[in-house]
C-alpha cells in the first residue's frame, strides 16, 4: 500500500483497514508460531501498513485540532 493510496482513502475507511491489517498481522503471527507461515516478507509488509495509516490518522486528527 502506497502513502498516496493511504492519504486518498477517507476516516471510515483509514480505520476499518487498520482494523482489517491488524487482524492479518495476528494471523501471520500466529502462522510463524506454528512455522506454517511461507512468506515471511509479509509480517514487515503488514506492519509498515499499519505505521502509515496510523500515520495518517494522526496528522489528521493534529490538523483538526489547529
Amino acid at each position: 500500500m502506497k502513502v498516496m493510496e493511504v492519504r486518498d482513502r477517507s476516516e471510515d475507511e483509514l480505520r476499518e483497514s487498520l482494523v482489517d491489517l491488524k487482524k492479518e498481522a495476528f494471523n501471520l503471527r500466529f502462522q510463524q508460531a506454528t512455522g506454517q507461515l511461507e512468506n515471511t516478507a509479509r509480517v514487515r509488509q503488514v506492519r509498515r501498513d499499519i505505521a502509515r495509516v496510523e500515520t495518517v490518522l494522526r496528522e489528521r486528527r493534529s490538523a483538526a485540532r489547529a
